[in-house]
């Protein structure tokens, strides 16, 4: 399977209602307008429901915003990770502050998405969280204090800091694993701080998803990255 590009902007959906009913195909081709014109490296988190029609409907990476444990075939009500997979997604976001998990199921996710060669974006919410989670080897790791996420507030200005011993903590624990940021992400300066500060991506929901025009965004948020 191809590599997904580094740095990257990955956009959560959420369950915004934004994105509702044929919202989160839209946004997906917008963002993947964006991304062919220039040449940057975008991947999209839809609700589950509206998974199926966006691998479908656009050529760009897409990962679920969560998956679970259940077995395939004999569990019901759970998003199982080879149902992901069969239907085109490429990953999952894992440990968002909005869906908190315990080290340990944290731990088996990661290695049941890498047994599947599907990429793992654990989020971790301080340094320390990020050093533990980076030892587990996500492909991913973003840094998210919650406090600031859907704030405006941006983490790579008003708590630097948080990036930048996220980055050390980060080389630390595994020096494989690349360390996204996010939380109050908004402008492409913004963005432009975070990479400065060591980040190899952005992690970003409300900053673009509220939004009144999708495509202007995406583009001012992954310009700094192309």
């Amino acid at each position: 399977m191809k590599a997904i590009a580094i740095p990257a902007l990955v956009i959560n959906f959420k369950n915004y209602e934004e994105v509702f009913d044929d919202g989160a195909l839209e946004l997906a081709k917008a963002a993947q307008k964006v991304s062919k014109k220039l040449k940057a490296s975008i991947v999209v988190c839809p609700p589950t429901p509206s998974l199926i029609e966006v691998c479908r409907g656009v050529s760009l990476p897409v990962f679920a915003q969560h998956v679970d444990l259940g077995k395939p075939g004999t569990s019901t009500g759970a998003i199982v990770p080879e149902v992901v997979k069969a239907i085109g997604a490429r990953g999952s976001l894992i440990n968002h502050s909005e869906k908190r998990l315990p080290l340990s199921q944290i731990k088996s996710t990661i290695e049941r998405l890498r047994s599947m060669e599907m990429v793992s974006l654990s989020c971790a919410q301080t340094p320390d969280e990020v050093a533990a989670i980076a030892k587990l080897a996500p492909d991913w790791l973003a840094v998210e204090p919650p406090e600031l996420i859907g704030s405006g507030k941006a983490v790579s200005k008003v708590r630097p800091e948080v990036v930048t011993d996220s980055v050390v903590a980060c080389k630390k624990a595994n020096t494989k694993v690349k360390l996204l940021c996010g939380a109050g992400i908004v402008t492409g300066e913004d963005v432009e701080a975070a990479i400065k500060l060591g980040a190899k991506g952005i992690l970003v929901a409300s900053g673009i998803v509220k939004g009144n025009d999708w495509e202007k965004k995406i583009e001012e948020l992954a310009l700094p990255m192309a």
